[in-house]
This record gives structure tokens, C-alpha cells and sequence, in this order.
């Protein structure tokens, strides 16, 4: 049974892999119009401006592409135990680390594909110096004069040999919901999306085509408004930015996205979900079948071989 929504607070921030980390820090902050809150050795800690926490995302100087650990706060540190001894109980060992700016004790573990899932509680709340000071109060940092300016960290898509035994993972034993999911004509489920808030999706799980472990198929950040993405096009069109699909409208979940590839090789999700919410308690799980998947996107060009093909780091 799966324990009581809530214990996750929501995704916090995600380690993401770079052999270009110059450019890959370029393409953060002055197309995304992300901030810079500090670095050290090979690594780079950036922010959105709606992030009340240290960092939205670290990106790391690595020999390859690639997601490294995607950290989730709890909401409490009693729901940070609970947690932990759930984990432990059922045989996913882990060790406590403190190797990240701004935030307290983490628990690291891996899903049954590899991936690695860090817990934590304490936080820094971010303090904004003069030149990034609001005009509200109740903002932690003013929005950016450049760039795309994303508001958040929206959710990560990872892709897994097997799908069913990572999401009853983060299902049973982290406490997210199923919102809805694929459901190929021999049974198999090749993806299913997870909220852990009243977001539609935090975390999803797509089957990787080529059956490798612990790959990533994107990281998605949120915009205002449609419009935020759009222009998003437009900038990574003038400044060579390989935009691989559209904007289109994803049936399943409703999302209005663009998809890009930083310079790294990473693939990046701008979308526009803030308008669709899960408030239901009984939110029924939404199947949808091998030939619904087929027609692709709910409107716009249909969906190119790419984003089924390409992962992060790259396969033979």
C-alpha cells in the first residue's frame, strides 16, 4: 500500500551531466535566463528566479551527458525518516552525504533502473542581494531581464529498461500518485507519469528502445505563459540552439512544450503546464492505448523519431 501523499514535499533540484560546461552555463543563463548562485571544481549551481531554495539545478563538467541525482525534499524531517526506513526496509541501501551548498543531510539511494534519488529536509532559504532584489516581498528574486526567464523546475523524465518496477518504486515507497500512463497492446506499461503534489507530473517513466539502465530522456522547466515559450524559439533560433520539436500541445497531460538540446547534448523541456492541476483526491489513473499514442500530439507536427531515439548519455 502506498503511504499517505505528501512525505514529498516537491522535486527539488537535479545534477545534470556536461562535457561542455562553459557553453552548457551559457545556454542556462542567457537563454533560459537562469542565475548563477555560485561554483566550485566542476560544478555550477543555477537558479530560476521562483526558486526559494540554494539551487534549481547543478551542472557538472563530465566526461559524457546525462542525468546524476535528482533531490527531493521532504516535507518534514520526521517525513524524511519515515522515508528513509521505508527505503532501507525493502532493500534499497543508501548513504547520507553533505555535499551540496544550501541544503542540509541527504539521503541518496537509486531506483531499480539505477538512477539516483536523493532525499533531504533542511534548506537555506536563497536571500537575493541588492541588484536581485523583487519588488515583492513575497517573490524570493526579481525576474531576469534576459533570456526566457523559466519560473521553475518543472519534472524529470527519465527513460528505464523496464517502466513498472521504477514507478511502483517512487509510487510505494516515495508516495507519488499515477496520473496516467501508456499501456502498449501486449500489457506492458512503456511510460507512466507520477505527481507528488497537485502538479499533474513531477517525475515520469518512459522505456528506453535501446534497454540500457539509468539514462535521461529530458528535464522540463516552466514558464508564465505560452507566449514564454514561443519566444523561446525565437531565441534558440537566433543564437543556434538545436530545437528538435516544436511548439506543439502533448495530449497526454496537456502540456504546451518546446523541446531543445543544450550544449551538452541534454535534451530540454520548456512547457507551460501551471494552468492544469490534479485537485482530485480519486484522480482515476488515465491508460492510454498503444494506437491513442499513435496519432501523437494533440495538435501541431506529429511527434519525430527523435524523441523516441535520443537519450542522455548517448548508446552505441
Amino acid at each position: 500500500m502506498a503511504p499517505p501523499l505528501g512525505d514529498i514535499a516537491h522535486l527539488g533540484h537535479v545534477q545534470l551531466l556536461t562535457p561542455d560546461l562553459d557553453r552548457s552555463v551559457w545556454f542556462f543563463t542567457e537563454i533560459l535566463g537562469m542565475t548563477e548562485n555560485g561554483r566550485s571544481g566542476d560544478s555550477v549551481w543555477l537558479r530560476t528566479w521562483d526558486d526559494y531554495e540554494h539551487h534549481s539545478l547543478t551542472l557538472v563538467a563530465h566526461s559524457t551527458s546525462g542525468v546524476r541525482r535528482t533531490a527531493l525534499r521532504t516535507s518534514s524531517e520526521e517525513a524524511l525518516n519515515r522515508r528513509v526506513k521505508a527505503l532501507q526496509e525493502a532493500g534499497h541501501a543508501g548513504e547520507w552525504v553533505e555535499d551540496e551548498p544550501g541544503i542540509g543531510p541527504l539521503y541518496v539511494t537509486r531506483d531499480p533502473d539505477g538512477h539516483e534519488v536523493a532525499l533531504y529536509w533542511e534548506s537555506e532559504w536563497y536571500q537575493a542581494p541588492e541588484h536581485l532584489r523583487p519588488g515583492l516581498k513575497n517573490q524570493p528574486q526579481a525576474k531576469p531581464g534576459h533570456g526566457v526567464g523559466v519560473r521553475r523546475l518543472d519534472h524529470v523524465n527519465y527513460l528505464a529498461a523496464s517502466v513498472l518496477p521504477n514507478a511502483e518504486f517512487t509510487e510505494h515507497l516515495l508516495g507519488a500518485r499515477p496520473t496516467e500512463q501508456i499501456q502498449l497492446d501486449g500489457g506492458r506499461i512503456s511510460a507512466r507519469w507520477l505527481t507528488f503534489t497537485d502538479k499533474s507530473y513531477d517525475i515520469v517513466y518512459t522505456e528506453d528502445w535501446t534497454g540500457s539502465n539509468g539514462r535521461l530522456h529530458h528535464i522540463a522547466f516552466a514558464t508564465d505563459t505560452r507566449e514564454d515559450i514561443l519566444r523561446a524559439a525565437d531565441l534558440c533560433l537566433d543564437r543556434g540552439v538545436f530545437i528538435e520539436t516544436g511548439p506543439h500541445k502533448h495530449a497526454i497531460q496537456q502540456t504546451f512544450f518546446l523541446y531543445v538540446y543544450e550544449p551538452g547534448g541534454n535534451r530540454i523541456e520548456l512547457c507551460n503546464p501551471l494552468t492544469r492541476l490534479v485537485l482530485a483526491p480519486d484522480w482515476p489513473l488515465i491508460t492510454w492505448t498503444e494506437a491513442e499514442r499513435a496519432k501523437g500530439q494533440a495538435w501541431g507536427l506529429k511527434t519525430i523519431a527523435s524523441f523516441h531515439t535520443h537519450g542522455t548519455p548517448p548508446t552505441e
